[in-house]
């Protein structure tokens, strides 16, 4: 998409043009969540040395943790890392086989990446809740073949199709954290100067009051709620919605679930990483060189 490509946009830091970004990487988490949701919640996928298999092979750490560096390993050698917008979640990737797009010099340097937290809270808070549905119905199945205790409990054995999906909405959700580096460099640009006595002191509370707005993410969360009770119910023939498709647990994602994980995890990790890059937006620079910001706007307007 034309309106993703850093190299082709005319402003990639218009706030209009992010918003669109951010608009349509909800879609992308909500259709991934609802994949995922199909599958029981395979705890064994995110305990390290759970995998037998691995073990024998000398791998080390859990299924998702081998699934995502195998994948990322690939991914690494189509430069898929050299992007601005792109964070692997494993170290020690190789180096692209393509040579490097010259992408324009929007961020400024930085070291800020929280796919570690995106991590965590995924396969801790996330996961459990999501797949809920299909792992009580699959131990009721157990119970009903004389399978009792604990394995009848949250294991279809499905760890290469639950990863996948795994996979590709933790990217989605780095990808949309990872993007308030785009809002708060627009941000600064328009007034530097309201930014850099928090900066320079290390107010983080004060960056983060200038770059939050509640009404702003009340908004999201209504949005977002409406798009995750439209796509979790079950469309006819004709297209039109099944009646009671949302009611009795028929539900294909748990739409509280959906709202929360963006009011409690994606929304706050966010503003974390907007504030945290900021912090770092000076580093390097003159005394002279910050002077100057504080007179005149990056965009030349004084």
């Amino acid at each position: 998409m034309l309106s993703q490509n850093c190299v082709l946009v005319r402003d990639p830091l218009s706030l209009e043009h992010i918003r669109s970004i951010l608009v349509r990487l909800e879609d992308t988490i909500i259709f991934g969540l609802i994949e995922r949701a199909q599958y029981a919640h395979n705890a064994k996928m995110y305990v390290s040395g759970a995998i037998s298999e691995l073990k024998e092979k000398g791998i080390e750490g859990s299924w998702l943790e081998w699934f995502l560096k195998e994948i990322e390993t690939f991914h690494a050698k189509a430069r898929r890392y050299t992007s601005l917008d792109e964070y692997p979640f494993t170290t020690g990737l190789p180096e692209p086989v393509l040579p490097p797009l010259m992408f324009p010099k929007i961020l400024y340097p930085n070291d800020v990446n929280v796919n570690r937290s995106i991590l965590s809270f995924y396969t801790r808070s996330i996961v459990p809740r999501i797949t809920q549905r299909a792992t009580i119905a699959l131990s009721a199945l157990k119970r009903s073949n004389g399978i009792v205790g604990e394995d009848e409990c949250e294991d279809d054995s499905n760890y290469g199709s639950a990863a996948t999906i795994d996979v590709e909405i933790l990217q989605a959700i780095s990808k949309r954290v990872h993007y308030g580096k785009f809002v708060a460099e627009s941000k600064f640009r328009e007034n530097p100067a309201a930014f850099i006595p928090h900066i320079r002191s290390g107010d983080r509370a004060g960056l983060e009051a200038l770059i939050m707005r509640r009404d702003v993410m009340a908004k999201l969360l209504m949005r977002l709620r409406k798009k995750a009770t439209t796509y979790a119910q079950e469309f006819g023939p004709d297209g039109d919605a099944i009646a009671g498709s949302l009611s009795n647990g028929n539900a294909k994602v748990d739409v509280d679930g959906v709202v929360e994980l963006y009011e409690n995890y994606i929304i706050p990790l966010t503003i974390e990483v907007e504030v945290e890059y900021l912090i770092q937006r000076l580093n390097g620079l003159s005394e002279a060189e910050v002077e100057e910001l504080v007179k005149t706007k990056l965009n030349g307007d004084t």
